[in-house]
């Protein structure tokens, strides 16, 4: 009965965007943790998004580039709106970032390179917690 209403390919495609928004969410949580603006959830969503366009490109779409750079303009587009210029510094840069690679992390999950992914993530964990100060819990 399940053979029926869901295929093994599409079993597949609903783990990968598990995997991303797995993925995406652990690192949201250490920018949230440490302050930051966008979280779990716009993180988890970015890396999810990313993998589902991947993945519709790759298996629906005869132009497959063509989606993987309309997937890097959006989070180009998202990353610009995380930048704020306040006095003399600028704040969200690191956000930017990180919200541009999760939607890396997205695409290679949505490639089939899980193990990749995984690791990249793990690393990209470390680089955002790298000499950070985390925000003073007021009393």
């Amino acid at each position: 009965m399940l053979n029926s209403f869901i295929s093994l390919q599409q079993l597949t495609f609903i783990g990968q965007v598990f995997l991303s928004i797995v993925l995406g969410g652990m690192l949201g949580l250490q920018r949230e943790r440490w302050g930051k603006w966008a979280g779990p959830r716009t993180y988890a969503l970015v890396c999810a998004g990313a993998a589902l366009f991947t993945i519709l490109s790759r298996n629906f779409f005869t132009n497959n580039s063509t989606v993987a750079s309309a997937v890097i303009s959006g989070i180009g587009f998202l990353g610009a709106g995380t930048i704020l210029h306040k006095e003399n510094r600028v704040e969200g840069l690191t956000t930017a970032a990180g919200l541009w690679m999760v939607s890396a992390i997205g695409m290679t999950i949505g490639v089939e390179e899980y193990l990749l992914a995984t690791i990249v993530s793990i690393i990209i964990l470390g680089v955002l917690m790298f000499n950070d100060k985390p925000l003073k819990k007021l009393k």
